[in-house]
């Protein structure tokens, strides 16, 4: 059962809300003031807060600010008088999810309360990265998944929630980059707008352009009316363009077009089309290497790659596997109408040593087989499906990478040890290193200090190879621009040095 505190001075207009809310099986508790609503949410534990502008003692602005700084996870909605619009919108851009007027009525609050637990529950959900779920309205948030990684895409997701800028989400198939991009729309400032969704890969590249941008009647040989396209219908919302990495180069161009002027032209027209619409990009494709070949624009990859989202394989976060299969069990017991508590601990052990090519849709599948085939309480070993039984393990896949990474690492540990403090690599460039010899013909080896001179000269290196351009370098030596600019500031490099 979800907890909503109501906040407001007017008595009469608490206890009507709190019986509204009560009567839709919501636990509610009441402050008269913004001062007592701080008390209690240090001392409680809400899903959402209700709470007036007005107030004496503390305000609902101030309130709200406190409540976000403690716990950025409580939603917060406003009440507001018609003279205090003003302020109610100030308080969204401050965090509140959004406002009602009074005089208010119970239908319009619970659809709002309930549009905002949803939206926060798309953002939960995305911290493992699971396909949407939906078990009802009434459905508990929970946090599935610890991993620091995926707290790190939770923190990123909220922080793009809040802004306009385009996104593009990185991932392997089946990690749920869709789910993502819902989440970041459904609790920005574009929630109550459309969100269009467009598989790029699955449109042939002759139809992909009247798919986004339209046509005119006449504009082809089947075209026998005019037609909207996507980025039309989505004017106001969020427009998701899943693989990406799918399109022509041209198509790319027109992309990039809409990005920088928010306009197109539909095919076959002369009419200049504008619209206001967000772009959430996801692809599985490596567009380094694409950039490379010239497969994919390198100006388009930037505009979209502003503030990344990488979503990692299940493979590096089997700390989370024991919370995913909790959540499916949970899923499929109602879903199937069956009682299956948990998993034995040897079936447990295969699903988090298992290599999990198809992650977290993979994982969804297993244990739904898993559900038709168990007749017990529990799912054991012999339910699951072969594939997992005699599929690549985890650590087998860690020991190949792990293998071909201590190649540099022992031809870097040998020149120290050979008394030569440097190495080459393939192209002629020497690194030095920090390895002295004492008085006593011993080696004297300062691991911190090697890794400041080796740092320093790779980013100068790499800065020379690419005449000081700073997203170049990022892009070619495969080092993230905030990071590369962080080292710079370091070790006091100026990139003007190598124009």
């Amino acid at each position: 059962m979800q907890t909503v505190l109501v906040v407001d001075d007017d008595k009469v207009l608490q206890d009507s809300v709190r019986q509204a809310l009560e009567y839709h099986h919501f636990k509610v508790d009441v402050a008269d003031n913004g001062k007592q609503a701080l008390s209690k949410v240090h001392q409680s534990k809400y899903d959402l807060v209700v709470m007036d502008v007005n107030m004496p003692e503390m305000d609902g602005l101030e309130a709200l600010t406190e409540i976000k700084k403690f716990d950025p996870s409580i939603i917060v909605l406003i009440l507001t008088a018609y003279s205090n619009v003003q302020d109610a919108v100030k308080a969204v851009k401050e965090g509140a999810y959004n406002y009602l007027e009074k005089p208010i009525t119970s239908e319009n609050l619970v659809a709002l309360i309930k549009r905002a637990l949803k939206a926060r529950s798309l953002v939960e959900t995305s911290v493992f990265s699971a396909p949407k779920l939906s078990l009802g309205e009434d459905t508990s948030d929970e946090f599935v998944g610890e991993s620091d990684v995926m707290q790190k895409v939770f923190n990123v997701i909220s922080k793009l929630a809040k802004v306009n800028t385009p996104v593009l989400i990185r991932g392997e198939s089946g990690t749920g980059k869709e789910l993502v991009a819902k989440a970041i729309h459904f609790n920005g400032p574009r929630k109550d707008e459309k969100f269009v969704t467009i598989n790029l890969a699955a449109i042939p590249d002759d139809l992909i352009e009247s798919e986004l941008f339209g046509h005119e009647k006449g504009a082809f040989t089947g075209a026998t009316e005019r037609k909207a396209g996507k980025f039309q219908f989505a004017d106001g919302g969020t427009i998701f363009l899943d693989e990406i990495g799918d399109i022509s180069p041209s198509m790319q161009v027109k992309l990039l077009r809409v990005l920088q002027e928010q306009s197109f032209t539909p095919v076959g027209s002369n009419r200049n089309v504008q619209v206001d619409v967000r772009i959430i990009a996801a692809s599985h494709k490596p567009f380094e290497e694409m950039i490379k070949t010239k497969d994919f624009r390198e100006d388009l990859f930037y505009r979209l790659n502003v503030l990344p989202v990488y979503l990692p394989p299940l493979r590096e976060r089997k700390s989370d596997i024991p919370f995913l299969v909790n959540y499916y069990l949970n899923y499929f017991n109602s879903h199937h109408h069956m009682d299956i508590s948990s998993v034995s601990d040897e079936a447990m052990e295969i699903l988090k040593n298992y290599s999990w090519p198809g992650n977290i849709r993979e994982l969804r599948n297993v244990i739904e087989h898993a559900f038709i085939i168990e007749t017990g309480s529990d799912i054991k070993v012999s339910a699951l499906p072969t594939s997992v039984l005699n599929g690549p393990k985890a650590e087998d896949l860690a020991i190949n990478e792990e293998s071909e990474v201590q190649i540099d690492v022992k031809e870097i540990q040998n020149s120290i040890l050979d008394n030569t403090p440097s190495t080459t690599i393939s192209n002629g460039y020497s690194f030095s290193f920090a390895a002295d010899v004492d008085d006593n013909d011993q080696m004297r080896l300062d691991f911190q200090e090697a890794k400041d001179i080796f740092e320093r000269e790779f980013i100068v290196y790499a800065l020379k190879l690419n005449n000081g351009k700073i997203n170049q370098t990022a892009l070619k030596a495969n080092i993230p621009k905030k990071t590369l600019l962080r080292k710079i500031e370091k070790y006091e490099i100026n990139p003007k040095d190598f124009y």
